[in-house]
């Protein structure tokens, strides 16, 4: 999936529900933070979304414009229709979103979870596809250790459960450094130095 293909989702979706706010969570919310990510982040033709203030509405985002919908055929790209539920986000989420609002969106809002947060939601999922995903934006220094980490200490599920997170990803920072000798920083630029541009 490219940019304008999720400002098209966007618009289409907020058309649907009737609603001026959409939700993006899932891995191509990362096209919010970052419009031209490495293509290897963007394979995934579908993009997971809500609108704000009618989630009910996304059974009919899904039957529009979902799998196996005429819009699939036609485009080669798919929206599915979730709900606030579907992600286990870190606390504070909502503060972080980046807004994407321009003329292809028909001034709709797509909200696109920070890529920290949805790091961290991918990692509670951790189906087949959610950990090679985080693995590989943190080797493309998409997103920092450090912030990560820190993420992961806020988010709503058990104590256990998050120190599984923990421990999952200082393994994969030790593996990602075994594999490149001589790049210290990789994946790990600092706290504060925001994504990748």
């Amino acid at each position: 999936m490219r940019r304008k293909e999720l400002e098209h989702i966007i618009r289409v979706a907020a058309g649907l529900a009737d609603s001026l706010e959409i939700v993006v969570v899932g891995s191509q919310s990362i096209l919010g933070a970052l419009p031209d990510a490495p293509a290897e982040l963007l394979e995934s033709m579908e993009a997971d979304v809500y609108a704000l203030h009618a989630p009910e509405k996304s059974e009919v985002i899904e039957g529009a414009i979902g799998e196996g919908s005429p819009f699939e055929t036609m485009y080669g790209y798919r929206a599915q229709g979730v709900g606030p539920e579907t992600a286990k986000l870190p606390i504070g989420w909502e503060n972080r979103v980046v807004r994407v609002q321009n003329p292809n969106t028909d001034n709709k809002i797509g909200y696109c979870l920070e890529p920290h947060d949805m790091a961290a939601a991918k990692l509670v999922a951790s189906r087949e596809k959610d950990k090679p995903f985080v693995s590989a934006m943190l080797r493309l220094g998409v997103i920092q250790e450090a912030t990560l980490a820190e993420r992961l200490t806020t988010l709503p599920i058990e104590p256990e459960h998050r120190e599984r997170l923990r421990q999952w990803l200082s393994a994969e920072m030790e593996r990602q450094r075994s594999m490149s000798p001589g790049r210290p920083g990789l994946g790990g630029r600092g706290r504060d130095s925001g994504p990748a541009r």
